[in-house]
C-alpha cells in the first residue's frame, strides 16, 4: 500500500542548464524539444523576445530563458535547445543552453525557496530539488511568461 501512495506523489520534471545552474519544469507542460530553429524577429519587443517560428504550420513565440532571467549564457550555440511548452493553450518555444534529462522525485524532496538574494526572481521559483549532488531551480512558467503579451505578439503575425 505505501508503494502506491509513493508513486502517486511522484512529479516528473525536464532539466536543463541556464547559464551555470540548472533548472526544471514540469513535464506535463513540456510538448516537445527540438534544435534552435529559424525565427522570424518582431519589431518593438523584449529583448528576451526572440520573434516566432513555423513548426509544423503553428506559430509559436520563440522567448530566451537566459535573457529573460537576466542569466548570462554558458557558451553561444553548443548543446542550444527549445523546450515548446504549452501555457494556458499558448505554445511557446524557450531557448536553454542545454538539455540534461528527466527529473522523478515526490512533493517532500522540493524545497521552499530561501529568503536570499537570487538571480532569479523569488516569485518566478516553485522551489528546488536536490538530487544528485547538486540544485535544480523548479521555474513557475505561468510567473516567468507573462502569456498575454506572447498572445498579443502572436495577433499581431497572424
Amino acid at each position: 500500500m505505501e508503494e502506491n501512495l509513493k508513486t502517486e506523489e511522484l512529479n516528473r520534471y525536464l532539466e536543463f542548464d541556464l547559464g551555470n545552474q540548472s533548472y526544471a519544469v514540469h513535464l506535463l507542460s513540456v510538448k516537445e524539444v527540438i534544435t534552435v530553429p529559424d525565427t522570424t524577429p518582431l519589431p518593438n519587443g523584449p529583448d528576451y523576445f526572440v520573434g516566432i517560428m513555423n513548426l509544423r504550420g503553428q506559430i509559436i513565440s520563440v522567448v530566451d530563458l537566459r535573457k529573460k532571467l537576466r542569466i548570462e549564457s554558458k557558451t553561444l550555440g553548443l548543446e542550444e535547445a527549445v523546450v515548446i511548452v504549452d501555457l494556458q493553450g499558448v505554445s511557446i518555444g524557450l531557448i536553454v543552453d542545454s538539455i540534461n534529462k528527466v527529473l522523478n522525485f515526490s512533493i517532500s524532496d522540493i524545497t521552499e525557496v530561501p529568503e536570499v538574494q537570487s538571480q532569479v526572481n523569488a516569485k518566478y521559483i516553485q522551489g528546488v530539488y536536490r538530487g544528485e549532488g547538486k540544485l535544480s531551480v523548479l521555474l513557475d512558467l505561468e510567473n516567468v511568461l507573462n502569456i498575454n503579451e506572447i498572445k498579443s505578439y502572436q495577433k499581431e503575425v497572424a
